[in-house]
């Protein structure tokens, strides 16, 4: 159906809706059929494996949120998406499509290495949730390809860190937003993941700076934080709008991650 008609695949609705919206409360209008997926069983299903689970793209935030299956991370991050009754009707595999840089679980799903499986009738293809969006509202599906799984991996950290700025605590969108994750080993830096949201078109992740970290001592940390930051800052590169000035969100952005590296070094 997709492959001949170009339809828009449609779950929650709480993203699309909003973007086709009209004024004096028309309908939405789409530019293309919309076929709605929010009713199939199989993509709203919780699969955990030993190394993975595996996350139907229907499944909306409020049936995840306290799915003990997943990471507690992303757990976190779900609970401060909105409002009740977005989380009851907004789905994951909704916020992944929709590709927006302020996009709440992208930035935590980079972190943990997810990935998405996209399947359509003569096939699928598993790729990075890094390599599937490309820029603000855009990614490599194709039109008759389906999102069908996001997969996360079963990595255990000994420290994670997720913070989000907003207007408000809750329904309202990121201003800025930080994940980061650290696993110590023999008192030494074995693992470590920092990712940001809406600080520029799409997640910032730096897996060099990363590499960099990795075997250091976990108590000299606190030391390396001032040049750990101006190796950050060059990557992030947010901009004025409605929500937020540039000057703050940089300044807060580099406020966030001095914060997660001494919440790791205090607990660790």
């Amino acid at each position: 159906m997709m492959a001949g008609t170009g339809a828009i695949p449609l779950a929650g609705g709480t993203d699309l809706m909003v973007r086709h919206k009209r004024q004096g409360g028309l309908i939405p209008r789409f530019e293309k059929p919309v076929l709605f997926i929010g009713h199939i069983e199989e993509l709203g299903l919780v699969v955990s494996e030993k190394s993975c689970v595996s996350i139907g793209p229907c499944c909306t935030y409020s049936s995840l949120m306290n799915d003990h299956r997943l990471p507690e991370v992303l757990r976190t991050c779900i609970r401060n998406i909105a409002a009740p009754a977005i989380r009851n009707r907004g789905t994951l595999g909704g916020n992944i499509c929709n590709a927006s840089p302020a996009g709440d679980t992208i930035p935590v799903l980079s972190a943990l290495g997810a990935s998405v499986v996209l399947s359509k009738v003569d096939g699928k293809r598993i790729m990075l949730i890094d390599e599937f969006i490309t820029g603000p509202g855009t990614t490599v599906r194709e039109e008759a390809e389906l999102l069908t799984g996001i997969i996360v991996p079963q990595t255990k950290f000994d420290c994670s860190f997720y913070r989000k700025v907003g207007t408000r605590r809750y329904n309202s969108l990121s201003k800025v937003s930080i994940v980061g994750l650290m696993k110590v080993e023999e008192e030494r830096v074995s693992d470590v993941r920092v990712a940001y949201g809406a600080v520029a078109p799409t997640v910032v992740r730096s897996r060099a700076i990363e590499e960099e970290i990795i075997g250091t001592p976990i108590n000299d940390i606190r030391n390396l934080i001032p040049h750990i930051c101006e190796r950050y800052s060059d990557l992030i590169t947010p901009i004025d709008d409605q929500r937020s000035k540039k000057s703050y969100r940089k300044a807060v952005s580099l406020k966030l991650l001095r914060l997660f590296f001494e919440h790791c070094t205090s607990k660790l």
